[in-house]
């Protein structure tokens, strides 16, 4: 990307800047806000705090969600693939996640279907979330186990909402 894009989001009277810019990366699931890093389960400061996990295939995306998330009391891993969640779901038990639905690969939809059948994911709240228009059909994503569906860009204040309404 030629130039770097800065939003501005006010969350919970808190002014969070955003600096968006291109890049590649590895399958992999970390910890936010070092997505570089690799994730070593809960340490003893975050006990208290929910788990969330955040996947997506584009690291701008996952880590604005993980954002969002901390500032929302949660302790944050994130994901940029189904298969990197999908192995950490394994791991570590997550109390909430928030997956993309167009990913390469294995979609959010079987990603959903797949951490469903895993040991003590049958009523974890799970929220999707889409920028395409064909994955935007409720059915799709409800059928898949999620419990939400939310279109892209996701208003911060919404996704919080939608959680807290899910008992979280």
């Amino acid at each position: 990307m030629a130039g770097e894009i800065q939003e501005r989001w006010a969350i919970q009277r808190m002014n969070v800047m955003f600096s968006v810019t291109e890049q590649q990366m590895e399958p992999m699931v970390a910890r936010n806000p070092a997505p570089n890093q690799q994730m070593a389960g809960k340490d003893a400061q975050h006990q208290d705090k929910p788990l969330a996990l955040v996947v997506d295939d584009n690291p701008d995306v996952t880590y604005m969600f993980g954002v969002v998330l901390e500032h929302g009391g949660y302790d944050v891993m994130l994901a940029s693939s189904a298969q990197a969640a999908l192995e950490a779901a394994q791991r570590e038990h997550f109390d909430v996640i928030v997956s993309d639905i167009g990913m390469s690969e294995m979609d959010g939809y079987e990603l959903a279907k797949a951490l469903r059948a895993l040991p003590g994911y049958l009523a974890t709240p799970m929220i999707a979330v889409t920028g395409f228009e064909e994955y935007a059909a409720h059915g799709n994503a409800f059928n898949a186990g999620f419990n939400a569906l939310l279109k892209k860009p996701v208003d911060p204040p919404k996704l919080l909402e939608i959680l807290a309404r899910l008992g979280h």
